[in-house]
């Protein structure tokens, strides 16, 4: 049987999500080595997408590490240019599942107020048939309970379900509740996947 639902990710799946990439074009690979290897960014951008204060959190973490309070409160102020670019084959997939009446859903790691932020740049993130945005719920994958949370809410399991996610360890918790999967290398493979499950022809999915 086909899945019922598709469930996205964001971030390196319908946008491009490189914080590195971006700090090396501003203050260059060394200095941004040195900053990522002093301040752990990454932890301070889970806590956002657990649901604190995107601007507090990140100037509050600017605060506490002098050395590098500039270059941190990038990450707020430049924040959109890490969130870029968009995936534009990935966008068309979306498009395509919805135009043949397939639910779509995002399953993210994304804050409350980023999300907002983003969403003014890319209106299609206001175009799912369901939102799990980790802010809002509290959780970050690969936390089971946010697969659960997407579970009780919609009333899908397993097999009726099929996400795409470029982080293994979240794959690896959607594999753990009976979820069809696909690890996100890039739209090509994720277009043969759904072409695959029988929700888009080839042409649709090009």
């Amino acid at each position: 049987m086909k899945p019922t639902a598709v469930v996205f990710d964001i971030g390196n799946v319908l946008i491009e999500w490189q914080p590195e990439r971006f700090f090396d074009s501003v203050i260059g690979e060394d200095r941004r080595k040195a900053m990522f290897a002093t301040v752990d960014l990454h932890a301070m951008n889970d806590r956002v997408d657990s649901g604190e204060n995107f601007t507090d959190t990140i100037y509050a973490t600017a605060d506490a590490n002098t050395e590098w309070r500039d270059e941190i409160r990038l990450w707020h102020d430049r924040w959109i240019e890490m969130a870029a670019p968009f995936i534009p084959h990935s966008l068309r997939l979306m498009k395509a599942l919805q135009a043949k009446n397939v639910p779509v859903f995002s399953l993210t790691n994304f804050g409350i107020q980023s999300y907002d932020l983003a969403a003014k740049h890319y209106p299609f993130l206001r175009e799912f048939d369901r939102d799990f945005i980790s802010g809002h719920l509290g959780i970050i994958k690969p936390d089971p309970a946010i697969y659960a949370a997407l579970e009780d809410q919609s009333g899908l399991r397993g097999s009726d379900l099929i996400f795409a996610d470029d982080r293994p360890d979240n794959i690896a918790a959607a594999d753990a509740r009976g979820w069809r999967t696909h690890l996100f290398t890039g739209p090509a493979g994720w277009a043969a996947r759904l072409v695959a499950e029988g929700l888009l022809t080839e042409e649709e999915a090009a």
